[in-house]
């Protein structure tokens, strides 16, 4: 089942106040060193592992890229975020930040992290903050899928659940094609959410498409209650980070949603961006 929020959708009083956070009724239990992966499994200690992968390709600007990565480093500093944080049931939560673009292209810019209070969020945003901002070539959507799969293997911290939180500008046209990505994320039971960046006219320069969200919709995101948050208006960039933040923290399903039929037929073509890309390159 997906989900789909409009910025202003969802107020921190909402999401804190009534009903259990998905998966509540799990033990909080303090993680052990030396505890084996078996350990892990059955012993969740924090509310969620949640990698954060962030589109660096050039059809982001600069200002675009700066303001993005600053408007994570806000999001995981504010009030908002610690008060979510907070509400879990272990009241801690494992993070890692990387940059994609194409296919081979990752770079991990934060290490797997706990954040369990104002310390280690301040921590967390401060190294985000100190890489130098980059660009790189292509979008690779399920480059950035695959790359994150097995990243969990290696958060010594088991959550109740995981997340993968992807950003991007356009549709994947480098590398394997996106559903089978996400389906191989869905089939371990990572949930897949969706940030998809509107804020530029559709261009053949920058081989943008019309209606980026339903793509990230139909074709990217998946899993138990998953959601899409796109992104506008370039003034609203960090309000809409904080957004998906809080409610990937908190375990919350947005106020508003989409339920999709089963089994129909993208609105929009999954493979857009390869036939594009073949189109405008022959390759």
């Amino acid at each position: 089942m997906r989900w789909y929020v409009s910025i202003g959708a969802v107020l921190v009083a909402g999401m804190l106040a009534g009903g259990d956070v998905a998966g509540a009724a799990a033990p909080s239990v303090a993680a052990q060193p030396g505890h084996r992966f078996a350990d892990k499994e059955s012993n969740p200690s924090v509310d969620v592992e949640l990698i954060i992968a962030v589109d660096v390709s050039y059809s982001m600007d600069m200002d675009e890229l700066a303001v993005q990565r600053e408007g994570y480093a806000q999001a995981i500093m504010s009030k908002e975020f610690l008060q979510a944080l907070k509400a879990g049931p272990n009241g801690r939560i494992s993070i890692t930040y990387f940059e994609w673009a194409a296919s081979k292209d990752q770079k991990l810019i934060i290490p797997w992290r706990v954040i369990d209070g104002p310390e280690t969020a301040d921590a967390v945003a401060a190294e985000i903050m100190k890489t130098p901002v980059r660009r790189a070539s292509r979008t690779s959507i399920s480059g950035a899928i695959y790359y994150a799969i097995p990243m969990f293997d290696e958060n010594p911290h088991r959550g109740l659940r995981r997340v993968i939180d992807i950003s991007g500008d356009g549709p994947n046209n480098d590398g394997m094609p996106i559903r089978p990505a996400r389906d191989a994320a869905l089939e371990k039971g990572i949930v897949i959410n969706g940030l998809p960046i509107m804020v530029k006219e559709p261009s053949y320069s920058t081989m943008d498409i019309e209606n980026l969200d339903y793509y990230y919709e139909d074709c990217v995101i998946g899993g138990p209650g998953s959601f899409v948050v796109s992104i506008k208006d370039r003034e609203k960039f960090k309000e809409a980070i904080r957004t998906k933040l809080l409610l990937e923290v908190a375990g919350r399903t947005p106020e508003h949603h989409v339920v999709p039929v089963a089994d129909k037929e993208p609105r929009v073509n999954c493979l857009i961006g390869e036939k594009i890309w073949q189109d405008r390159w022959g390759r």
